[in-house]
């Protein structure tokens, strides 16, 4: 299955200011090729804290939520959350969650954070391409792309200016 990591970050290198911010920030190119990547695939797997805010699932997309939470398992069961059988919330390991889109019928997924599911996948080995749009702005503080010490190398397939001064960064990850 492709696995693909999907961010956007600051010149300082923070997806976000904290786990509840929104990343309105990135600007519209960025946003569009979101909307494109994810809906090609047709899974998009985040963690609760960026579920939280987006506040509802992506239309067109299965969204799969990552979360310790048994109490939200146990809701999407008959998908009382939501009444959306797009959506759903597992604690189940990256591992499991491929078997079972691959078992599904799906041929790609997009993971669209936060750290601590790139990390997961990552350290799975489950990663195969990253996109990348660089935002000339700092942060500061804030989250980092990943939550936990990594080496992993990566090669660039392509770069691409986008406006506004913005840089999308494609690489391919070899474990």
């Amino acid at each position: 299955m492709k696995t693909t990591l999907l961010m956007a970050t600051t010149l300082d290198g923070k997806i976000g200011r904290n786990s509840s911010h929104l990343v309105d920030w990135a600007g519209r190119e960025d946003r569009k090729l979101f909307i494109k990547l994810t809906k090609d695939a047709g899974v998009i797997i985040m963690g609760s804290n960026t579920f939280d805010t987006i506040g509802e699932p992506l239309p067109k997309r299965k969204n799969i939520v990552l979360t310790r939470n048994k109490s939200r398992i146990k809701e999407t069961l008959p998908n009382a959350l939501s009444g959306d059988e797009n959506l759903i919330f597992t604690d189940k390991t990256p591992e499991e969650i491929v078997k079972d889109l691959i078992a599904q019928g799906f041929k790609s997924v997009v993971l669209i954070g936060g750290s601590q599911i790139n990390s997961l996948f990552l350290k799975a080995k489950l990663i195969n391409k990253i996109y990348v749009t660089i935002v000339p702005r700092f942060f500061g503080t804030g989250l980092s792309m990943l939550s936990e010490e990594t080496d992993v190398k990566l090669d660039l397939i392509k770069t691409q200016q986008m406006p506004n001064g913005h840089i999308l960064l494609i690489y391919s990850v070899h474990y």
